[in-house]
Order: structure tokens, then sequence, then C-alpha cells
């Protein structure tokens, strides 16, 4: 059995699964999201298996609607649900921070293969990789504040490798729940690892 909950915008929808952080995808509808979301489990399995995790999530299961706003119908889930505020045991902390190191590994590896210049969207525009990558660590520095890391801008791979053991140690640890810096861990788990998997699928995708 697979969780999900739907994050319902104005405009859009997410459809997440909540046994799965960062699988994530987005439609015009309900229905849309579900069947967007579904296609990209054969893309989710590679994460799992990078991460030496069983990958059987069964049939979708929708336990949660939450509101989305503006940043739903912008392209991110951005909402927080009731359950990402439950306590995260040291087995689900440590399984979030398999999937975390696999996600980072699997597009690092992606962004070292990847033409600089990526084929544009049907309106020319889009990152190239170069400027893809560092918008995502970037990313990834302003979610660190949102656990408690602050982090100096990147000016090395060291800083990056630094920035990413903390977080990784962070949300590798087990947590009672609560939210005191921004973001409770197993919301913040979903959304770093859906940013780098969105920007991984999209440089795939882009790649062709």
């Amino acid at each position: 059995m697979n969780h999900l909950y739907l994050e319902i915008g104005p405009k859009k929808v997410f459809a997440c699964s909540i046994d799965w952080p960062g699988w994530c995808r987005v439609g015009n509808s309900e229905d849309q999201a579900i069947e967007a979301f579904l296609t990209y489990e054969p893309r989710y399995r590679v994460i799992a298996d990078r991460a030496g995790l069983p990958f059987t999530p069964g049939d979708p299961v929708i336990t949660e609607h939450v509101k989305g706003d503006t940043t739903t119908d912008f392209g991110a889930p951005g909402a927080i649900p009731p359950s990402d505020h439950a306590p995260v045991t040291e087995t689900e902390a440590t399984r979030a921070a398999a999937l975390l190191t696999a996600a980072w590994a699997e597009f690092d590896a992606y962004a070292t293969v990847a033409p600089e210049e990526l084929r544009k969207g049907p309106r020319g525009g889009g990152r190239d990789r170069t400027k893809m990558i560092a918008h995502v660590t970037e990313a990834e520095r302003a979610y660190a504040r949102k656990i408690g890391l602050k982090h100096k801008p990147l000016k090395s791979p060291e800083d990056l490798t630094t920035m990413r053991t903390a977080i990784t140690e962070t949300l590798g640890a087990p947590s009672p729940g609560g939210a005191e810096h921004g973001w409770p861990a197993r919301y913040a788990t979903r959304r770093i690892i859906w940013h780098v998997l969105d920007h991984l699928w999209e440089m795939q995708d882009r790649s062709t």
C-alpha cells in the first residue's frame, strides 16, 4: 500500500507519497496528479534501488487532503500535511537519510554527463545544466535554514559536501515531529528530495 496525500491549490494539485519521500507529481486535477504520480514509479525505483531499499509501493491510497496555495500553483509542494508532525523513529530517519543520499548521488552522477546546453521548453525557457545545478544547491542552502542549519554561500565542492552532511545528519536522526525552525523533519525530507528529483528528471528529459 502506498499512502498519498493530495495538496489542492487553486489551479494545481500535487499527489505526494507519504511512504516514499520526494515522489510527488503535479497535475491540473486530482486525477491528473495521481496519473502523473503513477507514471513516475519506474523513475523513483532507481532512487530506492540506489538507497538499497526494497521498492514495492503497491496501490495508491489517499489518506489526506491538504489545502495548497500559490506555491502549489507555482509548481512546488508547499503545504505541510498533519501527518508530517508525527515523531520520526530511528528506523524511519535512517531510511530517509538513505533516500536523500541516493537522490543527491543520482543527481550528481547525471549532472556530470548531461550536456551543458539543455533543450529549451516550448516557450524557449529553462535553465542550462550549470545554472540548474547552482539552483538546486542554493535551494538546499535555503531549505537547510528550515531545519536549523545556516551555511554561508557555497564556494567549493567541499562546502557543498559539508552542508549536505549536516542536512543528512539532522534528518537522519530521530525527531519528535516539531517544527521549531520552520519545517518538521518529514516535510523537510520530502521537500528536499522532491526538489532534487524534479530537476534530475527535468535534466534527463531535456538532454534529449
